[in-house]
């Protein structure tokens, strides 16, 4: 069960400032080479590139649809482009997603120099789980950081990384490791590990070097910090107002602690930071943020990622598609990436073509960039440990979901369980050494809410919103009532509440929150289950007990229902204050 891979030696990246190219060599990929010779067998490629093959290795597109377009195999055939980003609508069905990997590599793996494709997706955990199909559902971030313990952080992100090295997977836009310092942010929320930014600094190095250790290159986002906006940069550019020194002392601690345990690749975020030198410029866009910041002054060596392009919180500072590819590379970005694939005769690539034959600055960036691609090609896609280029389609039905990771993710997801509100009696029923629930809420009074048992229950409302939180909650409840509340749809929710005794309302969202205020003052015993960010207890003090989870996956509904049972002790803390405005 323990991996034994270890931890790159990234601080060789250092030299591809003054990296030489390596002689003796036919200049092929698969050239053996020791450890120490990487960056200089990265130059020696990019010199026997032309300007467009080195440009090529900083493109990474998507694509749409189960199965690779003809354009996005255009682009590998005739480009020769570095890698290839996998969403959620690539996804569903994981064998031909695996089919669909090998495809894209055989191509790939037929240029000049053999080299293959960086292929990446945004595996988080919980909420952002791009790759579905039989992968596993995971209880989350904000799970990891209610549990408290690193060791959850390093295994999530080895089983998340082992799943995806089976599909050929072989980079992962995780972890994320924005602060949550803005309570009503919705793009953010779960996906954080909490509020402590050392705290977060030290759960993304240990998931992290979890994902090293499954041979998958990590990629901390959304650099320099996401966490304080409740704006999201798909639809516009969002403007963060914190100084320079808030973001070294908040924002910028996880990346500080990941940059000096070998972080691999960086995303960069489309956001403005006005109070800083940057200005109004996108952070993905600013050479001071990716240069000066953080190449300069915290020192990271791997390679650079912009979020998507096609987002608009690029395209509004730059002012168009092309001019933002221009400007991310010379700003210190090393990939650019693209979630739909452009037409090969598409404006961008003429215009970084052209740029690279007029202005020899550009020239210069774009080998650079390309070499810095390359040696965490060298570094990480070679050797018995790495990513198959090729996936083996027998190991897909085997090993997904991942075994071990499937009873890890269970455990995790009851070691999280938060008690937010309400009373707890002793339970003898627990283990000696299971974990210390909550105390009691001296404030509460009266009688114990938790446990809760069937009988004590008496007749109980489920309502909520999604199936396996019916599913469950019937297997705990039997005889209870289901009531799906929409928010498009009926208000009749009181009226099935009246002939109840308890309800037990899930709440993931704000649009719930009318249905849950309709319940106050009817006398009935209302138990909140929590998923996702708990953010929207707060609002609701009258409740007789809360219980949080972090994720709707069904592993997640099992440790919540069994905590509000009395089966376990919901021994997570909250990983931020609920108290604490914005």
């Amino acid at each position: 069960m323990k991996p034994s891979r270890s931890t790159p030696p990234f601080g060789l990246l250092a030299a591809l400032f003054v990296c030489l190219p390596l002689q003796g060599f036919s200049l092929d990929f698969n050239d053996p080479i020791s450890p120490a010779d990487i960056n200089s067998h990265a130059a020696a490629l990019v010199e026997r590139m032309s300007d467009e093959q080195a440009l090529a290795q900083t493109f990474m597109l998507g694509w749409v649809g189960a199965t690779p377009s003809p354009l996005i195999l255009d682009w590998i055939r005739d480009r020769h482009i570095g890698g290839v980003k996998i969403f959620g609508w690539n996804t569903e069905d994981t064998t031909k997603l695996a089919e669909t990997v090998g495809a894209l590599q055989t191509e790939a793996l037929r240029g000049a120099f053999h080299i293959p494709l960086l292929v990446a997706t945004d595996q988080e955990g919980g909420w952002i789980r791009h790759v579905k199909g039989a992968t596993s559902e995971t209880p989350g971030n904000m799970a990891i950081g209610a549990s408290g313990r690193p060791m959850d952080a390093y295994w999530s992100g080895y089983y998340i990384g082992r799943e995806l090295a089976v599909l050929g997977i072989n980079m992962n836009f995780a972890p994320t490791v924005d602060v949550y310092t803005n309570r009503d942010s919705v793009i953010i929320g779960p996906r954080a590990f909490g509020a402590d930014p050392a705290r977060v600094g030290i759960l993304g190095t240990a998931f992290m070097k979890g994902q090293h250790a499954a041979g998958i290159i990590a990629t901390a986002k959304h650099y320099p910090g996401h966490g304080d906006t409740d704006l999201d940069s798909h639809g516009v550019l969002p403007q963060i107002n914190a100084s320079f020194e808030q973001l070294w002392e908040r924002e910028l601690i996880p990346y500080r602690l990941l940059t000096k345990e070998g972080l691999t690749a960086i995303m960069s975020g489309h956001l403005a930071f006005p109070k800083t030198q940057a200005g109004l410029t996108s952070a993905s866009l600013s050479s001071w943020f990716l240069q000066d910041l953080l190449r300069g002054k915290l020192g990271f060596q791997g390679i650079i990622i912009t979020d998507d392009l096609m987002m608009n919180g690029a395209t509004m500072s730059a002012g168009s598609l092309s001019r933002a590819a221009k400007e991310a590379l010379l700003a210190g970005n090393d990939i650019i990436m693209l979630s739909k694939t452009p037409r090969l005769y598409d404006p961008i690539w003429t215009h970084l073509v052209d740029a690279m034959a007029q202005e020899a600055q550009f020239r210069e960036r774009i080998r650079d960039a390309a070499c810095r691609v390359l040696a965490i090609k060298l570094t990480y896609l070679r050797g018995e440990q790495a990513v198959p280029w090729i996936p083996d389609l027998k190991k897909v039905a085997s090993n997904l979901p991942d075994p071990e990771g499937t009873a890890f993710f269970l455990n995790l997801a009851a070691r999280s369980v938060t008690l937010v509100k309400g009373t707890i009696a002793e339970n003898p029923s627990w283990e000696p050494g299971s974990g210390t629930p909550r105390k009691p809420d001296k404030g509460m009074g009266g009688n114990p809410v938790f446990p809760l048992s069937p009988e004590k229950a008496g007749k109980v409302l489920l309502a909520g919103q999604y199936e396996d939180f019916f599913t469950v909650g019937k297997m705990a409840y039997p005889g209870a009532t289901g009531y799906w509340y929409d928010p498009e749809g009926g208000t009749d929710l009181v009226q099935y509440a009246q002939k109840a005794d308890t309800i037990i309302f899930c709440i993931s969202k704000a649009e719930g929150l009318p249905f849950l205020q309709s319940l106050q003052g009817l006398h009935k015993r209302v138990i909140v289950l929590s998923v996702l960010s708990p953010v929207y207890l707060n609002t609701v003090p009258w409740v007789d007990g809360a219980i949080a989870v972090y994720s709707y996956a069904r592993e997640s509904f099992i440790a919540g229902f069994s905590a509000i049972l009395g089966r376990i002790p919901p021994e997570g803390t909250l990983p931020f204050s609920l108290n604490q405005g914005p």
